[in-house]
């Protein structure tokens, strides 16, 4: 291609690559943050919220529901039941235990409350005794009555100041399966209000607990969802009121409302060790403004690296343009210029070999028995003689002459102002290097010879007539048993 014509290719390839990237990214800025949106609400929706869940889950297990296997080994426990069918002649075991149960086991509080005399035991002690009509005891009676074996209730601890505490209140059955007390451990509700509130900063989300009857029963210190607390209803939560219109009850799985202009996502899991729900709520502008910030850091990386392949597209193209060239017209084995490369330069040489009227030579090697060569030491040897050979030709040829690969074991030389006679001398000298020469493969020395034909440039002669008359050269070169000169008259490559 003509230079003009190259470099008005190259522009016009560098303005449409400029015009395709403002355009891609005009596209992009117009794309990827509803993109990006989608991807981030299926995200959220799909894997973070469920993932949370889990983990929240996992952490509940080891700080919440621990207590309810506490609580239900005590109930099951032989020597609170054995004690108790002896008579509870001994108070202060059962008060012993308890205190056992409390420091091996870290509870705030245990407790175990007998049918037979209504006594309430306690870690410090006989605490008192249960009465059906005090509305502060009301908890055992409804315990003794439930049909359930155990119930979570928040309530205060009459042996601890009246703390709030969260109780985990376990029927006590002997071994005839009747009812004979309730027992169980407490957790102060301060210190599960910290866990949500561990939780909540751990996880950037809102989580909180609900009952069956759709009622907040725990949450952090700034409240569930728009600052509800407990003992709040969640119909009575803006927002919540249509979601839990298509769904009485909290119901398991992800869910989205609207509230105060956003959305939320919110992830529901029973859990069935505390008969509550999870909830776990996401707002999506939180989550948006992160992703936000990433398009735009993304954004201006890609311009700087845009500017940047700009800068230095032009210079890539033009090497690479000379690769291709390299390419198209190299022999990739040898390094030798290839059948497209050797026109080239051929038509050159024998334009101006008769515009100065200087002789050329031409000169056509075929390496003798090659084939025999790979079958015997296999391809790759096969290159290593190729590739020393090329090495030979080089060590016996002037910088001014061309050299080509023909193809397979044929080798093409043009001898520029160089007669006839000459000629042969060179070919005899390339024939006797190339005979004496080991050429190195592994740890072995393959030796093999070569065959040349050799003829001149004549005034009609046309680059195909003048490798021609070499080819028939060659052939009697072959002919005469290989590994020798031969050169063919002009006249007769002409007949």
């Amino acid at each position: 291609m003509p230079p003009r014509l190259a470099s008005l290719s190259q522009r016009s390839l560098i303005l449409t690559l400029v015009v395709l990237l403002a355009s891609g990214f005009v596209l992009t800025s117009l794309l990827s943050y509803y993109a990006s949106r989608s991807s981030i609400r299926d995200n959220i929706v799909n894997t973070e919220l469920p993932l949370t869940s889990d983990t929240v889950y996992s952490e509940i297990q080891k700080d919440l529901v621990r207590p309810v296997l506490i609580s239900s080994m005590m109930s099951r426990d032989t020597f609170m039941r054995d004690w108790v069918l002896a008579g509870e002649r001994d108070p202060q075991q059962m008060t012993r235990y308890l205190q056992e149960v409390m420091t091996h086991y870290g509870a705030y509080t245990a407790f175990f409350v007998s049918n037979a005399s209504l006594t309430y035991y306690q870690a410090k002690g006989v605490l008192k005794k249960v009465q059906p009509h005090e509305p502060r005891d009301a908890w055992y009676f409804r315990v003794r009555d439930m049909a359930t074996p155990y119930e979570i209730n928040v309530d205060v601890d009459m042996a601890n100041h009246d703390a709030l505490t969260i109780f985990i209140n376990y029927k006590v059955f002997d071994y005839q399966d009747r009812f004979i007390g309730a027992a169980g451990v407490g957790l102060q509700v301060n210190a599960v209000v910290k866990l949500i509130e561990d939780y909540e900063q751990r996880y950037q989300r809102r989580v909180y607990f609900v009952d069956r009857q759709g009622q907040v029963v725990l949450t952090g210190t700034h409240g569930g969802p728009q600052g509800a607390r407990s003992g709040q209803a969640l119909g009575a939560v803006p927002g919540l009121e249509q979601l839990l219109a298509q769904m009485p009850l909290p119901s398991s799985g992800n869910h989205e409302y609207l509230a105060d202009g956003a959305r939320h996502f919110l992830n529901v899991r029973f859990i069935p060790e505390l008969d509550w729900y999870l909830f776990v709520d996401k707002r999506e502008d939180n989550a948006l403004g992160d992703i936000r910030q990433s398009l735009y850091l993304n954004l201006m990386i890609c311009l700087l690296v845009t500017a940047l392949v700009l800068a230095l597209l032009k210079r890539v193209i033009g090497r690479y343009q000379q690769r291709l060239e390299l390419l198209a017209t190299c022999d990739t084995l040898t390094g030798l210029p290839n059948r497209r490369g050797f026109d080239l330069l051929a038509t050159q040489a024998i334009s101006e070999a008769m515009r100065d009227t200087q002789p050329l030579a031409a000169l056509l090697l075929d390496l003798d028995h090659f084939k025999q060569l790979n079958d015997s030491h296999g391809h790759l040897a096969g290159d290593e003689v190729l590739k020393g050979f090329a090495q030979v030709l080089r060590a016996s040829l002037r910088h001014s002459d061309i050299l080509c690969r023909w193809g397979g074991e044929e080798f093409i030389v043009l001898l520029r102002a160089t007669p006839g006679a000459d000629a042969l001398q060179i070919a005899e000298k390339i024939r006797r290097h190339t005979e004496e020469y080991a050429f190195p493969y592994g740890d072995k020395s393959l030796k093999i010879t070569t065959s040349v034909g050799v003829t001149g440039l004549q005034l009609d002669d046309t680059l195909h007539t003048l490798l021609n008359c070499a080819d028939h050269a060659l052939y009697r070169a072959k002919q005469s048993g290989r590994n020798c000169v031969r050169s063919e008259l002009p006249q007769s490559c002409h007949e």
